[in-house]
């Protein structure tokens, strides 16, 4: 069963004359991770954006969970998880790392309703996850950048959601953090019943887990496969210009 559906889809940025993504035809089945690659501007992040319905596509259908996402956004996002690209805290930021996570329930717990102890249960579990749970009173701040990362997608799993969107999950980490959360995000997708697409600049950091690899250059899919036939093909060389 498709969760996924994205049929002939433009999306142009307000102000652009050309989409950032064009002709874009997609199906993820239910329980697939699927791993986006391509070059920077390639589209990949804009992909995500549509599914996520946080940018309104131009024209074409974008269908999650057999909802439109202009017509159900809202209610498509409390059950997608949304990890973005590059985002950090600086040393003098005064949230605690439970704080952070908790910020992954406001979907659910709504704007007037104080968290209760399930909430923190979810949140604790979240941490325990990502072995982060020794971490729950430390300031975010002083996180070094792979434990941090660990925290934001731990606020992403306290939505309890559906699909996981990972956008770049391992930009600006150094080799050990980076092993160690990929191993982390096949390990979660693997114990839960989740449908993962992640999006990733290097093909070195496409997880054997991933059912399909999807090539992107120029806004446009080049090729979607299995990653041994994607990867055999040499056609990533020709969009990352090595060939």
């Amino acid at each position: 069963m498709s969760i996924i559906e994205l049929n002939n889809v433009n999306t142009i940025y307000e102000g652009a004359e050309i989409p950032t993504i064009r002709n874009i035809n997609l199906e993820i089945e239910e329980g697939e991770f699927v791993s986006v690659m391509g070059p920077n501007g390639a589209g990949k992040t804009t992909l995500l954006e549509t599914i996520n319905g946080l940018i309104e596509y131009t024209s074409g259908e974008v269908v999650v969970f057999g909802k439109d996402v202009k017509e159900a956004g809202c209610e498509v996002r409390e059950e997608v998880g949304n990890l973005v690209q590059n985002f950090s805290f600086n040393s003098s930021d005064p949230f605690l790392v439970k704080d952070v996570v908790m910020m992954g329930r406001t979907g659910k717990i709504g704007l007037f309703r104080n968290p209760d102890e399930r909430d923190w249960e979810i949140v604790r579990d979240s941490l325990k996850s990502v072995g982060m749970e020794d971490f729950m009173d430390r300031p975010i701040g002083k996180l070094s950048g792979g434990e941090q990362q660990k925290v934001l997608l731990a606020r992403v799993l306290a939505q309890r959601p559906e699909v996981l969107l990972l956008d770049e999950p391992l930009t600006n980490l150094d080799l050990k953090a980076k092993d160690e959360l990929l191993e982390l995000i096949v390990d979660i997708f693997e114990r839960n019943d989740l449908t993962v697409v992640m999006v990733t600049h290097d093909v070195g950091s496409v997880p054997e887990v991933s059912s399909r690899l999807v090539l992107m250059n120029s806004g446009e899919i080049a090729l979607d496969g299995t990653p041994e036939e994607v990867i055999e093909s040499g056609v990533w060389k020709t969009s990352y210009g090595l060939a």
